[in-house]
C-alpha cells in the first residue's frame, strides 16, 4: 500500500515545542534522557538493567497481570508476554489512552500499533531480550466528559451518566441507548455486524469501564501480544509507596517540576501542564479528589478526610490503593512498576513528560526514551484516484481551507492570477520617482508616497477580484477539490484526531489495522499518508 511522509513541522499542525523536541534542538536536550534512535536503546537497556526491578516487583507485577485476564479470552502470544515479564531479560515499550467510549478518536489504534511495532524492531536489533508492547489504560481518570462520546460521519455519539470518580470504576449502566442508535448509524453489512458485536460485548456484557476498554483493546490486538495494563491496583500501588511517600513529605514533584517550567518559560515555550503542591489524588468509591497539606495537616478536598502526618503515612501503606497519582506523577508510577524502556505519545503527552526528568532524577528512577506516537492520514483508493485526477499533492491537503482554495485556483486557471511581476514593475517605476523626488522639491516626496501606496493598493485589489471571478468560473473544479479535503481533514482538523475507527472499519474491515502494522514505522519521526 502506497505509504508518503511529510514532516511534522510542514503539516502546520504540530507546535514549535514538539517540532524543535524532534529535530534536537540543542536547547530541549537537558529535558531528556536519550533520544528515541535504534542505536540508544543499547545504553537505555544497560542502563534500566542497573535499575532493574527486583524479582518481587516482578513478581508482583506478573501476578496481578494474570488476575486481570483471569477473564479474558486472550491469546498465547499475550499470556506468554506476561510470563515473560517475570525474567530480568525483559523489557516492555509503553502507550497509555483515556478509556474513551468506543476508543475515541483514531490515534488509538496508531499508538498502540506503533508500540507494537517498535517491538518488533527491537526484537530484531538486540534478540538476546524480550520486548513487550504494554497499553496503560487510564482508569483512574476523572475527566469524564472527555471520553463519553466518540465522532462518528460527523455525528457525536454521547453516553450521558451522572456518575463520579475515577472512570475505570463507571458502571456501564445506559449503554444498551448508545448501542441503538449505533446499530442504526452502522447500517448493515458484515463489517456493520463485527462493529455492533464488538460494542455490545465490550459495553453490556462487561460491568465496569476499565474491563470494557480492556475487552475491546485485547480484541484488536491479542494476536500481537499486547498486554494491557489496570494500575487501579493495590499490589502494584504497594510498589509505588516509596515514591508516593517521598512525593506527600517532600513535594518533590512541585519543586522539581517548577524549577524545569521556569526554564521553559525563558525558552518561550508553552507549558503543558503545572504541578500542585501535592500530585496525587484521593479515591474511593465514587470519590476521586486532591490531597492538600494546610496548617500542619493532610486533608482531602471537599470532603472532611483529614490526617495529621503519622496518620497519613500509615494509611498509605495500609490502603495504598486509595491513593491515585495525577499527571505529573502518574509516569513515574508506570516507570517503577514496570520494566520500561520507552513511552510512545502524541505531542501533548510529550511535551508533559518533557517537563518530568528533574522529578524523575529527584526519585531515583531511570527517565524513559520518548517517542512520539506515528500520525497518519488514511486514504481510501477511490480518494487517493480522486487526488491525482485533481492533480493534488498530499501537503496541499494540509492548508488552511481559504489558502487551500486560492492555491487551486491559480494552479488550474489558464490565465495568471498572480500579480508579482506587476507589483515588482509598479514599485521600481515608483523607486525612480522617489530618487526624482529627492532631486527637486522635498514637498513632493509625500505626494509621491501616496500616489504609490493608491496604485499599489489598487493592484492588489484587482488581483483579489480576478481571483474571486477565477473562483466563481472554477467551482465545480474548487468544490470536489474542497469536498476531497473535508473527507479527509473533518471539522478542518486532523482525521486521527477527530474520526473515530468504525468509520474506517465500515470501508476496510480488518484490513485496517493490518494495514497500518504495515505502514507505520514508530522510528521514521514523520507523518505518514496511507492509502489501503
Amino acid at each position: 500500500m502506497p505509504t508518503d511522509c511529510i514532516p511534522y513541522k510542514d503539516t502546520n499542525y504540530f507546535s514549535d515545542f514538539i517540532c524543535n523536541y524532534i529535530s534536537q534542538k540543542s536547547d530541549l536536550k537537558g529535558l531528556y534522557h536519550r533520544f528515541p534512535v535504534l542505536e540508544n536503546f543499547k545504553a537505555q537497556l544497560k542502563e534500566k538493567s542497573a535499575h532493574k526491578l527486583t524479582n518481587s516487583n516482578r513478581a508482583v507485577l506478573v501476578n496481578t497481570l494474570l488476575k486481570q485476564y483471569a477473564l479474558v479470552d486472550t491469546s498465547e502470544f499475550t499470556l506468554n508476554n506476561i510470563e515473560l515479564l517475570a525474567s530480568d531479560h525483559t523489557f516492555t515499550i509503553t502507550t497509555g489512552h483515556q478509556l474513551n467510549l468506543f476508543t475515541g478518536p483514531l490515534y488509538f489504534l496508531h499508538k498502540i500499533i506503533s508500540t507494537i511495532n517498535l517491538t518488533k524492531q527491537l526484537k530484531d536489533k538486540f534478540p538476546e531480550y524480550n520486548f513487550i508492547p504494554v497499553y496503560w489504560m487510564a482508569t483512574e481518570d476523572h475527566d469524564f466528559d472527555e471520553i463519553n462520546y466518540f465522532n462518528f460521519r460527523g455525528k457525536k455519539i454521547q453516553w450521558n451518566s451522572d456518575q463520579s470518580g475515577a472512570v475505570g470504576h463507571f458502571n456501564t449502566e445506559g449503554l444498551e441507548d448508545v448501542l441503538a442508535i449505533l446499530s442504526s448509524e452502522f447500517g448493515l453489512g458484515k463489517h456493520a455486524d463485527q462493529l455492533k458485536f464488538w460494542f455490545k460485548e465490550a459495553y453490556l456484557n462487561h460491568n465496569n469501564l476499565a474491563d470494557a476498554t480492556r475487552y475491546l483493546a485485547n480484541q484488536f490486538f491479542k494476536e500481537y501480544g499486547l498486554v494491557v495494563v489496570d494500575a487501579d491496583d493495590k499490589d502494584l500501588k504497594t510498589l509505588f509507596v516509596p515514591q508516593m511517600e517521598k512525593e506527600l513529605l517532600e513535594q518533590t514533584a512541585f519543586h522539581n517540576v517548577s524549577e524545569t517550567n521556569k526554564n521553559l518559560e525563558a525558552l518561550e515555550l508553552k507549558i503543558q501542564v503545572n504541578p500542585r503542591n501535592i500530585n496525587l489524588f484521593y479515591i474511593d468509591q465514587g470519590l476521586r479528589e486532591r490531597i492538600v497539606f494546610e496548617d500542619e495537616n493532610y486533608s482531602v478536598l471537599n470532603t472532611e478526610i483529614t490526617w495529621s502526618k503519622p496518620e497519613l503515612i500509615d494509611h498509605l501503606r495500609q490502603f495504598p490503593e486509595r491513593f491515585s497519582p495525577n499527571v505529573i506523577m502518574r509516569p513515574l508510577y508506570q516507570e517503577v512498576i514496570l520494566p520500561n524502556l520507552c513511552y510512545i505519545g502524541g505531542s501533548g503527552e510529550m511535551i508533559y513528560w518533557l517537563q518530568l526528568k528533574s522529578n524523575f532524577e529527584a526519585q531515583d528512577v531511570t527517565f524513559p526514551m520518548l517517542l512520539l506516537r506515528n500520525s497518519a492520514l488514511i486514504k481510501t483508493k477511490k480518494q487517493s484516484e480522486k487526488q491525482q485526477k485533481l492533480e493534488i499533492l498530499d501537503l496541499d491537503l494540509f492548508l488552511d481551507r481559504n489558502s487551500f482554495i486560492n492555491k487551486r485556483v491559480r494552479a488550474i486557471s489558464n490565465i495568471d492570477i498572480d500579480f508579482k511581476d506587476q507589483i515588482k514593475h509598479l514599485e521600481d517605476q515608483f523607486k525612480d520617482l522617489h530618487e526624482l523626488a529627492e532631486l527637486t522639491d522635498k514637498s513632493f516626496i509625500g505626494a509621491v508616497k501616496a500616489q504609490e501606496v493608491k496604485q499599489l493598493k489598487g493592484l492588489k485589489n484587482l488581483e483579489k477580484r480576478l481571483l474571486k471571478a477565477q473562483k466563481r468560473k472554477l467551482k465545480d473544479h474548487i468544490e470536489r477539490s474542497t469536498d476531497l479535503k473535508d473527507e479527509l481533514f473533518p471539522n478542518g482538523s486532523l482525521q486521527e484526531r477527530n474520526t473515530n475507527f468504525s468509520e474506517l472499519y465500515l470501508e476496510f474491515g480488518d484490513d485496517l489495522i493490518t494495514g497500518l502494522m504495515a505502514s507505520l514505522d514508530p522510528l521514521n519521526i514523520q507523518f505518514s499518508v496511507i492509502t489501503l
